[in-house]
């Protein structure tokens, strides 16, 4: 009986049950609805209690060890956070997904900097917090930078956030932390969701090593350039890809990295409302998992909706096979048309190839240095 009692995870009891078993007088406990089915999602989420004390062990009598106690948060709004710059993860779906410090260091901010303020309201309405928000976008970075980092300098806690998971990551953010570490302001992280890692973590694709991309570059020649770096490495690539540009995206990938390469459609991973009727739908909407050609195919008339990671194979063959001449060729032409160098043109082939720059280089020099010489006179 006992045994079976210790192999029960500990979030089954009630945090208040931990709390109330040494401290008097009582304290406020952190309140999450999803520990009382009964109550509405609704109710304003409290993190002024003190301390929590939650068990550390039960002894083979049954009886639990002296608790552990942690401050969680002190007097004043601010509690035990010192100023600087936090980068706060967030749901990047369920809004279950978020961790207790999370939410401590988002309520304890003097302001909140996020990406779209209607949106990231949803989630402190949810949690009943009413820390204050300033939008901090792509468009208007580099003119709050400035008065964010006087405001630090004030002393006062800012933390970030992107519309989901981890800020920083293909999102505003990086030139503050910059910003923040050239002017030795402390930047904290404060782990949580991740879009990237949850999609590996799933894929079922051979996950020894990865290479993350992020969005592709808008213009096509960069696009292309990009593509081939990639197609080549034995490492799985991972791609954020806006929903509207899914089908150019695999079209473009099926060319350079070879159709019968296999890859993760990732989409919607951690849903907002996970009551579903048909299980199954569930997860096959969550990842759609074939081969670049199939995914061609399952999206052709389909245009899902929301941010979508895409995990490709890394090259199967470490011993790739030589492309024909002809297509080295035209690789070459492409680039040299688009404005690049012939010695840089040469440089991205042969990267994105078996071939030896040696070679392509000598094949380079065959037909288009002449075509070159002349352009030059």
């Amino acid at each position: 009986m006992m045994a079976a009692m210790r192999r029960l995870p500990s979030i089954s009891a009630p945090i208040s049950a931990a709390a109330s078993l040494r401290h008097s007088p009582p304290h406020q406990i952190l309140f999450f609805p999803f520990l009382a089915s009964s109550l509405p999602f609704h109710v304003p989420l409290s993190l002024s209690y003190n301390s929590v004390a939650v068990p550390s062990s039960c002894s083979d009598s049954g009886v639990a060890d002296e608790p552990a106690e942690q401050e969680i948060q002190g007097s004043g709004k601010k509690g035990h956070l010192k100023s600087g710059l936090y980068l706060v993860g967030t749901p990047i779906g369920n809004l279950e997904d978020i961790t207790l410090r999370a939410l401590r260091v988002l309520k304890s901010a003097d302001v909140i900097l996020s990406e779209d303020t209607r949106h990231s309201g949803k989630l402190l309405q949810f949690y009943g917090i009413k820390t204050s928000l300033m939008s901090y976008h792509k468009y208007n970075e580099s003119q709050r930078e400035r008065t964010v980092l006087r405001r630090l300098q004030q002393g006062e806690i800012v933390a970030l956030i992107s519309d989901a998971g981890t800020p920083g990551i293909s999102d505003p953010g990086m030139e503050l932390v910059k910003l923040c570490a050239k002017e030795n302001i402390p930047v904290v992280p404060i782990p949580g969701p991740s879009a990237v890692i949850t999609a590996i973590s799933a894929s079922g694709l051979p996950m020894d090593e990865f290479t993350f991309v992020g969005f592709l570059p808008k213009h096509a020649s960069s696009r292309r350039e990009r593509l081939m770096l990639a197609a080549n490495q034995t490492a799985v690539q991972i791609f954020f890809v806006p929903p509207h540009k899914l089908l150019q995206f695999l079209e473009e990938t099926s060319l350079i990295f070879s159709e019968s390469r296999q890859c993760v459609i990732a989409r919607e991973m951690t849903k907002i409302h996970e009551e579903v009727n048909l299980f199954a739908s569930f997860f096959d909407d969550m990842f759609w998992r074939g081969t670049l050609r199939e995914a061609k195919e399952a999206f052709l008339l389909r245009q899902p909706k929301g941010e979508i990671t895409v995990l490709v194979e890394g090259n199967p063959d470490n011993e790739a096979e030589s492309p024909p001449e002809s297509q080295i060729e035209d690789e070459l032409r492409s680039l040299i048309t688009s404005g690049h160098s012939l010695s840089m043109a040469v440089k991205l082939v042969a990267e994105g190839t078996s071939v030896k720059r040696k070679e392509v280089y000598s094949l380079a020099l065959r037909k288009f240095g002449k075509q070159l010489e002349s352009q030059d006179d």
